[in-house]
């Protein structure tokens, strides 16, 4: 998963690689359509064009795009819901998450679950919400949010060497398939100190009278990333493994098996109330029932 690339990384970073990468998932960049000459792109976010260059590195090395000398930089591959979409049907605004989590905020009182690899994207769309009620446009009385993630003891199969890669050692003799674990940890628990920043802030300032993040960790490795509004609708996605370039903190570059969040599709389940029946209805009652049995029955409580 993409997070702080060594030197560069930061807020502004993660702002401009979340921008691209919801610009080529909404369609504004088509396949084979070149991006905007860094210093255009450096006007348009108010970045320096190294952030710039640093952004289009890491778009790169996860597949996306391919930079040539004096041609610039051209979109290769698309997320599947795009490179599918009919050239007829509209666009939408955002990526499928932001739609789901504006819904649950639009509610008085807003629960989420989620099992995720990391929580970094969850963390872009909850600070966005949380921008929304500082601006008076939506007041929640309360936020309830549970967060499964894998256990900071698994060793999970990615991201890990690949490639010529594979029995790499670093300088002081470790491999580097440790380094890229730390790597993974190291984005997660940035972003869920951000996202519990985020949400406990708005308590603090008044804003909304009742807040709980909850984070529970399971000895699962994540095959999908699942997103609950119990009782309402779920999003599920399966994690497709690459092979990509990973820029370590020490500016080794190192051939790779990850997985991307940008890259899962997710798809929509409606519970229907009127049909428990229904695809949607079994779909997302069995989801809240495996959640609830692992957040219950097999989570870390500490």
């Amino acid at each position: 998963m993409s997070g702080e690339r060594g030197e560069g990384g930061g807020k502004e970073f993660e702002r401009v690689l979340e921008a691209l990468r919801e610009q080529l998932a909404d369609g504004t960049y088509g396949l084979h359509a070149s991006l905007p000459a860094q210093r255009e792109l450096a006007a348009e976010f108010g970045v320096s064009r190294d952030t710039v260059q640093r952004v289009l590195h890491e778009l790169k090395s996860e597949g996306w795009v391919e930079s040539r000398q004096g041609s610039g930089t051209r979109v290769i591959k698309l997320p599947l819901q795009a490179a599918t979409r009919p050239r007829t049907e509209p666009v939408p605004v955002r990526a499928a998450l932001g739609p789901f989590i504006a819904r649950a905020f639009g509610q008085s009182d807003v629960r989420l679950d989620v099992f995720t690899l990391t929580s970094e994207s969850l963390d872009a769309h909850i600070r966005l919400q949380a921008e929304r009620i500082r601006m008076g446009e939506i007041a929640p009385a309360g936020i309830e949010i549970r967060m499964l993630l894998p256990s900071e003891e698994s060793e999970l199969p990615y991201p890990r060497p690949g490639g010529r890669d594979t029995a790499r050692r670093d300088a002081k003799g470790d491999p580097v398939g440790a380094q890229l674990q730390e790597r993974l940890r190291g984005i997660t628990r940035r972003h869920t100190t951000s996202l519990r920043t985020a949400v406990r802030d708005l308590r603090t300032e008044g804003l909304v009278p009742s807040v709980s993040v909850q984070v529970r960790h399971v000895p699962l490795v994540p095959a999908f990333k699942l997103y609950l509004r119990p009782e309402a609708e779920a999003l599920f996605g399966p994690y497709e493994v690459v092979e990509r370039t990973i820029l370590l903190d020490d500016g080794t570059e190192v051939e790779a098996l990850d997985v991307l969040g940008l890259g899962s599709t997710l798809t929509r389940h409606v519970n229907d109330e009127g049909d428990p029946s229904s695809a949607g209805s079994v779909f997302v009652q069995s989801m809240q029932g495996w959640f609830d049995s692992c957040w219950g029955l097999l989570a870390d409580p500490g």
